[in-house]
């Protein structure tokens, strides 16, 4: 008989339920996640001997790594078949050292034992087709994975547990945290509102007309006055790149000028513009993509996004869902094709494949997008919620439309104009074949564009004008979707560190959602200034993303993983020391305008690992404190007319309640 271990118990169900028909062949055992780490009590990283981490069976896991290696004695042969990517590859290594097949002699500490009972399979999605061709060519323990893991490890221990602890002193709170990715996340944030915060906001008006044309009424936007062009565009170079915005040529001090030369003047039907164009399905979901989409259409966080995807995968529903590449299989294409047209027609099928280009040049993750393993409906009664559903057909819908028709679309363009220069354009457009819209509801259900009785030169009777007041926008806030999307795009960090990046600056009290959108505490921002001056090659996009490349370049077997570690320590460790010398402390504390209502003193806005919380000045004179809240301005609670006040619950989710409870019970999720 044969051991497969996996990491899960839904991984080890699944397998079991493809395997029925040769369950006395194998047994499947979940180690239930990593079983061996770096202690997470003290650094474990040992300089002088080339950064020999000092592993640790985790404590909790102890009885289970009796427990496999009980079973693995009589075994003929040990299957790992956990995750194909880095960190699964490195939980398989773990595995394989507990077990006795591995030597460790750092650093070159992958030295086989027994190879010819062990072995790898790799496999993208958990179906018995692919299982079967899984175990039918068994892999070696991929080592330049497994270095450029332990690498990324190493970096991340290395500053989180030098400069945590140098955090603790600066400010006095030992329960904060640095990161060597999470930093950079965090100081996109802060750098943003600073940008807020700086941007000139201008008064503009935009002008809209509506024509009568013959027997139809358009409405048209201004677009030239008096052969000037309307719209000016600027570009702004921000932190993370440049951001352009728009305004007009109109003010308030020419707008009532411009609308009377506009209302005396007389129009025709200049230009009649139509084609054909066609609108193609985006590429399928890769990690990154999945959760900004999720976040968009469902509200879903990262972390929730990652978590039901995992169950998807563990469960046999979609393919490896941490994955950089857009490639899909020949399986999928030609299943896909033979599903589209017994579903929909042979006219939404394509005659050849459609395939997407792979951004990124060192795609490591897996070798496939996230897509369906299989074609008919999946329900709640197999064990899955409606979320779950809900992102499942989120995949199926963008998976599937890769393999159909492209959409066409009449757009007509019709610009009115006058002698004097000035031009409204009018647009319309209609939907001739929906091709892979149909999928969606809202693309096939856009109406189609009326008939319109007009041709050049026709007069068009100004009916109405109207001046719309408007304002420059400063560039947005981050919300989940647009942060990951940023840290993509720069090439910091990796598909499947989002999430938790995404967490822990939350949970460290480092930033508040405002609006689903990202706002950073004065904590954050303390920080974030903190570390890029006095870090300042470490805490840069470019740094952070050249490290990146570096690691990749360890898993292609390109790089040797101890030389970039020395590289990066020798420049740390000087920046380190001269920090650690530095007697300054880093202020935090807000002050408000309330009272101590003990000594009278004012009160401050104070941090610790639960949050913020109100306490006197004078501490620790006064002793006195109490929750944070924040009260909503012109908000009065119907039952009792006291204040409204922002609350959260444990997992940092917003909900609103009278400043009086529990005396009053009045509580809502949103305001009215």
């Amino acid at each position: 008989m044969s051991l497969i271990i996996v990491e899960s118990p839904t991984k080890a169900k699944t397998f079991n339920r493809l395997l029925k028909d040769q369950k006395n062949d194998f047994f499947v055992f979940a180690t239930m996640g990593h079983i061996r780490d770096l202690p997470s009590d003290k650094l474990a990283i040992d300089y002088k001997k080339d950064f020999e981490p000092k592993y640790e069976v985790i404590k909790n896991k102890k009885k289970i790594v009796k427990k496999l290696k009980d079973l693995a004695k009589n075994q003929n042969e040990i299957i790992l078949a956990t995750d194909p990517d880095r960190e699964g590859e490195s939980i398989a290594y773990h595995i394989a050292y507990l077990l006795g097949f591995y030597k460790e002699k750092w650093p070159d500490f992958l030295k086989v034992k027994n190879p010819k009972r062990l072995k790898r399979i790799v496999f993208h999605e958990i179906t018995k087709k692919a299982l079967e061709e899984a175990l039918a060519n068994p892999l070696d323990l991929r080592i330049d994975l497994i270095k450029a893991q332990i690498a990324r490890r190493l970096l991340d221990r290395i500053v989180g547990y030098e400069l945590s602890p140098l955090l603790w002193k600066k400010l006095g709170k030992n329960w904060l945290s640095a990161g060597r990715v999470q930093t950079i996340a965090l100081r996109l944030i802060v750098e943003r509102e600073k940008e807020i915060k700086s941007f000139l906001v201008e008064e503009f008006y935009r002008i809209k007309a509506v024509f009568k044309i013959n027997t139809d009424n358009i409405e048209a936007k201004l677009i030239f006055f008096q052969n000037k062009l309307v719209e000016e565009k600027k570009n702004l170079n921000l932190f993370a790149g440049s951001y352009q915005f728009s305004k007009t040529i109109f003010n308030k001090e020419n707008i009532v000028e411009v609308s009377n030369d506009l209302k005396n003047d007389s129009y025709k039907v200049v230009e009649i513009k139509e084609e054909i164009t066609k609108k193609f399905p985006p590429p399928p979901f890769i990690t990154s993509t999945l959760q900004q989409e999720a976040f968009y259409r469902f509200g879903f966080s990262s972390k929730l996004t990652m978590k039901l995807a995992q169950d998807l995968f563990e469960k046999g529903f979609i393919t490896y869902h941490r994955t950089d590449s857009y490639n899909l299989s020949s399986y999928f294409l030609f299943a896909a094709k033979e599903y589209i047209e017994k579903k929909f027609g042979k006219e939404y099928s394509l005659v050849t494949p459609r395939v997407y280009q792979t951004k990124s040049k060192l795609a490591q993750e897996a070798h496939e997008a996230i897509r369906p393993t299989r074609f008919d409906e999946i329900k709640n009664d197999e064990g899955l919620t409606l979320n779950h559903i809900k992102l499942y057909q989120l995949i199926f819908n963008r998976a599937l439309a890769t393999q159909m028709k492209e959409a066409q679309i009449k757009k007509v363009k019709i610009i009115i104009g006058s002698q004097k220069g000035n031009q409204f354009l009018a647009e319309k457009e209609e939907i001739i074949f929906d091709g892979f819209l149909k999928l969606f509801e809202k693309g096939s259900s856009r109406k189609k564009m009326l008939k319109l009785n007009i041709k050049e030169e026709d007069q068009a009777i100004l009916l109405d004008l109207k001046e719309e007041l408007s304002k420059t926008q400063p560039p947005p806030r981050y919300n989940e979707a647009t942060l990951i999307k940023t840290l993509e795009e720069k090439g910091i960090g990796r598909p499947s560190t989002y999430a938790s990046i995404l967490s822990v600056i939350q949970n460290r009290y480092y930033v508040e959602k405002e609006n689903r959108f990202f706002k950073p505490t004065k904590l954050g921002a303390a920080i974030v200034e903190y570390l890029k001056n006095a870090f300042p090659d470490i805490f840069q996009i470019d740094f952070t993303a050249k490290m990146e490349n570096k690691l990749d370049l360890v898993a292609q077997g390109n790089l040797d993983f101890i030389t970039l570690l020395s590289d990066f320590y020798s420049s740390f460790l000087n920046s380190l020391k001269l920090e650690k010398e530095k007697k300054d402390m880093i202020d935090i504390e807000e002050e408000v305008n309330e009272k101590c209502p003990s000594c009278g003193s004012k009160l401050v806005i104070r941090y610790s690992r639960f949050g913020k919380f109100f306490a006197c000045l004078r501490y620790p004179e006064c002793q006195f404190t109490k929750s944070f809240y924040q009260k909503i301005e012109g908000k009065k609670c119907p039952k009792c007319n006291g204040e409204i006040v922002i609350k959260f619950t444990k997992n940092k989710k917003r909900f609103y309640s009278c400043i009086n409870w529990p005396n009053c019970d009045y509580v809502v999720w949103r305001l009215k």
